[in-house]
């Protein structure tokens, strides 16, 4: 078998790459099944410029350096060949000789398959696959818009079920089960921990090293396919959590891949990350912009994914980001920003946005750095979404403190709203929280056993009614007791208790108010959509406001009480007089509340209160949210 000298790369491939434009890489890079001159077998390519030497080594020749690759000779730094007659599963690495001599057998940056870990070489395979999901591509933008509501259910897939022996389920054992559990909650999106092959499970996916590949340990290419197929005949959609920040320095990985620094800075005071022990890519080579936007793409067109939600945004925006000072490189101007990381991000969701307008790209960003959400051409970063982590820690802040004490820290529970329109939120309780000793949502929420329930109804509620889209990671659905482990699955078995049954019951009601009332979502990122009732009730602990829709004539009324005192002949001012049928309490006895409510709602009367022409009296439940909506005018007010 010898390597035959052969290109699937055009001189405008070769001239897109070089100016970090080439978005399709994953069709050219990498290996790929194909025919020269009648024979069956494979074609190989592989970026490492400054290689003196690259051989494809694998089981189809015994592991030696028996087929060396053709380096271009236009400067390109590809090595490149077809091999006939080695076909689908064989396994590969390349092994890469350096002008140093220095010599590494590397797994193949732009495989579509790996060896399940601790394994690590990359497997020839093909992406063919029947799609069934049509519809959900055809109207998909609509289920992504920002207007639309979006209910994300997070998960890390490892560990939501496990079969029998503590084993992993497969990508198709997974489907049917996955798609039936999150259709009947009523979510309208997953998002999957980083799926792509990465060799420490421990990691959940964020030290990725199979950029194009999903990992092995559930099953093949093609089962992840059926995975996302199945979901999408659901109407559920799917988001990826995608690592361009980082990656790790595996041997076999993209570090010092050709004897040089080709992925990662050179400078170890911009290539190592302190946070993880990982390298950083350098956004300034556009090799490297090439590499990282194809693997974007590459997700939302070859598997069908409807988002991508960008981990670590703000570690890839400061050069300073978890460094002492004398600890990092300043940018030309003297500053901390990174520059090249800042144009990068700002490709990357131009070209989402161009080639897939009907995704969404969203920020795991943790400053206060402006415009994450507004587009590149008004000076923004370009994403869609935002996760809205200052809303997370304030409202996890307050929530945690003793009812006692909860009205000297008001301001934690109302801040928030005065910077909710400034980006695209998500509003999310994540496996962030859940993890390293932080305990489950439920151990966060003080006093006895039914005030943390009750703790934990009303946090769910409040999420929920406040502007932005919904994230809940797994487990919290029905209040697990012990964090996330990810080496198990979810504590199922709780969900013969009631207090459990009643939080998952508030679950599904929440997702189905949420998706049926246009006032509790079609306004997220308007501020017309959201008005204060009264937010000056810091010695009783108790918010009102109403939720809009775009025409305004349907408002749904909110009050929460976050002391486990109830309060009758509470009176707070409405915007209209009539009927307003209460729709959610969620001390109500089906989600093993107390029972405290007002009979199915109440009658405006004619008394201003809170400037407003009409009021309502209302009783609180203790430790409860409740939603009013405004049913029609009565006579006999």
């Amino acid at each position: 078998m010898e390597v035959i000298n052969y290109t699937l790369l055009s001189d405008y491939d070769i001239f897109l790459f070089k100016q970090g434009r080439h978005y399709r890489l994953y069709e050219k890079l990498g290996s790929h099944l194909t025919s020269v001159g009648g024979e069956r077998g494979t074609y190989f390519a592989v970026y490492a410029p400054h290689a003196q030497e690259v051989h494809v080594i694998g089981s189809f020749n015994s592991w030696q350096p028996t087929h060396k690759l053709y380096k271009r000779l236009d400067g390109s730094g590809i090595w490149e060949g077809f091999i006939p007659n080695v076909g689908k599963g064989e396994l590969y690495k390349y092994r890469v000789t350096a002008e140093s001599g220095y010599t590494v057998d590397k797994a193949d940056p732009y495989a579509y398959l790996f060896e399940t870990p601790p394994n690590t070489a990359s497997i020839i395979w093909e992406l063919k696959y029947h799609w069934r999901d049509e519809e959900w591509m055809k109207n998909r933008w609509r289920y992504n818009s920002i207007n639309a509501p979006i209910a994300i259910y997070e998960l890390h897939l490892g560990s939501w079920r496990r079969a029998e022996n503590n084993r992993w389920l497969t990508y198709r054992e997974a489907a049917e089960q996955l798609a039936a559990y999150v259709k009947e909650l009523g979510f309208t999106h997953i998002e999957l921990l980083p799926i792509m092959e990465h060799p420490f499970y421990g990691s959940w996916g964020y030290q990725t090293t199979g950029y194009f590949a999903p990992t092995s340990r559930y099953g093949q290419p093609q089962d992840f396919m059926y995975l996302i197929d199945t979901l999408h005949r659901e109407y559920i959609g799917v988001i990826l959590d995608w690592v361009p920040s980082h990656f790790p320095t595996d041997q076999h990985g993209l570090v010092y891949f050709d004897g040089t620094h080709l992925y990662e800075y050179e400078d170890w005071r911009r290539r190592y990350h302190p946070d993880w022990s990982s390298y950083i890519f350098d956004y300034g080579k556009n090799e490297v912009k090439s590499f990282l936007i194809s693997s974007a793409l590459f997700w939302l067109d070859r598997y069908h994914v409807d988002g991508l939600r960008v981990d670590a945004v703000a570690s890839m925006l400061y050069l300073d980001y978890s460094r002492k000072q004398g600890e990092w490189l300043p940018n030309i101007y003297g500053g901390k920003e990174n520059l090249e990381a800042i144009a990068f991000i700002r490709e990357l969701n131009e070209a989402v946005y161009k080639y897939y307008p009907d995704t969404q790209t969203v920020a795991e960003e943790s400053t206060a750095w402006p415009m994450v959400t507004r587009p590149t051409y008004v000076g923004g970063l370009g994403f869609g979404l935002k996760w809205n982590l200052g809303w997370m820690h304030d409202t996890l802040a307050y929530l945690s403190k003793d009812p006692l004490y909860r009205k000297y820290h008001h301001n934690q529970i109302t801040f928030s709203i005065w910077y909710a329109y400034s980006e695209n939120f998500i509003l999310p309780l994540s496996h962030d929280e859940v993890v390293y000793g932080k305990g489950s949502l439920l151990a966060k929420m003080p006093g006895d056993e039914w005030q943390k329930f009750a703790n934990l109804r009303l946090l769910y509620a409040y999420m929920y009614a406040q502007p932005g889209k919904k994230l809940l990671f797994m487990g919290g659905e029905f209040a697990q007791r012990t964090e996330w482990s990810h080496d198990k699955g979810l504590d199922l078995h709780q969900l013969n208790q009631p207090n459990h049954q009643g939080v998952q019951r508030l679950i599904k009601d929440l997702n189905r108010i949420y998706r049926s009332e246009p006032a509790l979502h079609e306004t997220d990122f308007n501020p017309e959509g959201f008005e204060w009732v009264d937010f000056n009730d810091w010695e009783q602990s108790v918010i009102s406001f109403l939720r809009k829709d775009n025409t305004a004539q349907h408002n749904i009324l909110i009050v929460c009480n976050f002391t486990p005192t109830p309060r009758t002949n509470y009176k707070i001012g409405a915007p209209k007089g009539g009927y307003w049928k209460e729709i959610l309490n969620t001390d109500a006895e089906e989600y093993c509340g107390s029972g405290w409510g007002n009979f199915g709602g109440v009658s405006a009367k004619d008394e201003p209160y809170h400037g407003r022409r009409h009021s309502l009296t209302l009783t609180l439940p203790p430790l409860a949210c409740i939603y009013l909506k405004h049913i029609r005018i009565t006579t006999n007010q």
